[in-house]
């Protein structure tokens, strides 16, 4: 009897043996059956889509970079337009002995330094108050004249500009040289301000451009600005400008050549090129049919897609991409990531099985010197 429940108790302590190694299998994440137990057709969270021509098209919709339209209205300012914070000089010569600003014994007054104030004005004496930002050095000269010439005959205005402060741009950022540089004939254009600063120091791809304005922020592409000319705005005093490095990225996970989180070296990057950016799939252990990109989807996408519904927050998307299908590499070559996508690729359920087989294999070898182990204590 005594040997009969010692043989039960072995095969009990072996059945458990291979339970916990069937629990203690170690993997690289979900399996795919695992994913899909998260879809909402499953009391899950996650809309589960597999990859179509149609879901890459909607999907793909990516929120473009663009100066806005106050922005870009904005005409471009002449090189010797007076603006706030310039020096004014004039020589007013007159036709009569005794003249209003000109010294005894001469018929001209050379009168300096006369600063716009932030208000864009002027004071002259005798003509009072004049609005010098926005004109030209001859427009003023004209308007000069006109209110001179009510207090001394015909008057001959000379106007010269010196040009201040009010009319730089601050350049900061992936340049060459930064610093607070002049708006001039030559440049006045966002472009040629940046060319002003020896160019940019970062990769052309991936180089933004944010403008500030008063209140107002808005960036482009550096790229897109010599490819869309309406994008190379007109430069205004105060501008600040900030050269930067594209910040986005995703997280590749799984069984791939390496994991990591990668940053976007282009404007826009498919998953087949995001795959290849981490050495491509591991072919021991990939299953070519579980690529999953999880992501946070826009509610105007979701919406869409799905075809039901109206999402008015973002909602957790997982994209499935199987590669082995006729159109699964084209899929993979459309389908656009996207900033904070986090790709995912399964184990192959051959290679499930076979770490299975291979920690139940190292409990049946326990499990056996447990056994004798014992039978040589009962011995």
């Amino acid at each position: 009897m005594f040997a009969i429940l010692n043989k039960c108790g072995h095969a009990v302590a072996l059945l458990a043996c291979v339970a916990v190694a069937a629990c203690d299998i170690s993997a690289d994440g979900p399996t795919a059956n695992q994913i899909y137990d998260g879809s909402v057709m499953r009391n899950g969270d996650a809309h589960i889509i597999a990859v179509t021509k149609r879901v890459s098209h909607i999907a793909n919709r990516t929120e473009t970079l663009g100066f806005s339209h106050a922005l870009r209205k904005g005409a471009l300012l002449g090189g010797d337009t007076i603006r706030p914070g310039d020096v004014i000089t004039l020589n007013v010569f007159e036709n009569v002995p005794e003249g209003l600003l000109a010294p005894e014994a001469t018929n001209n007054a050379i009168i300096e330094t006369l600063q716009v104030d932030d208000a864009g004005f002027i004071f002259v004496p005798y003509a009072g108050r004049i609005r010098a930002a926005g004109q030209s050095p001859d427009a003023l000269r004209r308007l000069l004249t006109r209110s001179l010439d009510e207090q001394t005959p015909d008057p001959q205005v000379l106007v010269a500009r010196t040009q201040g402060d009010g009319s730089t741009v601050s350049v900061t950022g992936g340049v060459t040289a930064q610093g607070v540089y002049p708006i001039t004939r030559a440049s006045n254009r966002l472009s040629s301000i940046i060319a002003s600063a020896g160019g940019i120091s970062i990769p052309l791809e991936t180089a933004q451009v944010l403008v500030t304005r008063g209140t107002r922020q808005d960036s482009a592409w550096l790229e897109d600005i010599f490819s869309d000319p309406s994008l190379d705005i007109a430069m205004r005093g105060g501008d600040r400008v900030l050269v930067k490095q594209d910040q986005r990225s995703f997280s590749v996970l799984g069984a791939t050549g390496t994991t990591d989180r990668v940053t976007f070296d282009t404007q826009q990057i498919s998953a087949i090129e995001a795959l290849a950016s981490v050495g491509g799939l591991d072919p021991l252990r990939a299953d070519p049919k579980g690529v999953f990109i999880f992501r946070d989807e826009r509610p105007e996408i979701a919406t869409e897609i799905l075809g039901f519904g109206q999402f008015v927050t973002d909602a957790r998307f997982v994209y499935v991409l199987d590669l082995t299908a006729p159109t699964g590499m084209f899929n993979a070559r459309d389908f656009k990531i996207r900033d904070g996508d986090t790709i995912f690729v399964t184990e192959a359920s051959s290679v499930l099985w076979a770490r299975q087989i291979s920690a139940l294999t190292g409990t049946l070898t326990a499990a056996g010197s447990i056994r004798t182990l014992t039978r040589s204590t009962t011995d």
